[in-house]
């Protein structure tokens, strides 16, 4: 099982994460498009991602609103996986 992280670090580390927060023990960001088919595009891009990590976050969309939030439910909080698959979705963004 994976390691969770503490707070001090989880937020040390997103430091270098632009938009990504700490809320309610979940990595959480959100992104905003232009219009649905933009918000859609990158949900299918994070899908895929999430496929090839084997690490999938929790999403919420609404039109051109996309809320992602990661936290690995097996260990019961955030770990680096979690983080890691922050930093790949910010590449995609």
């Amino acid at each position: 099982m994976a390691h969770t992280l503490d707070d001090a670090t989880i937020r040390d580390r997103l430091s270098g994460l632009q938009g990504w927060s700490l809320q309610d023990g979940k990595l959480h960001r959100e992104y905003r498009f232009d219009d649905f088919s933009a918000a859609f595009g990158f949900l299918s891009r994070v899908a895929l991602l999430a496929e090839k990590h084997n690490h999938h976050p929790d999403i919420q969309n609404s039109y051109s609103r996309v809320v992602l939030e990661l936290v690995s439910h097996d260990a019961g909080g955030v770990t680096d996986a979690d983080l890691e698959m922050a930093g790949a979705i910010q590449a995609l963004a």
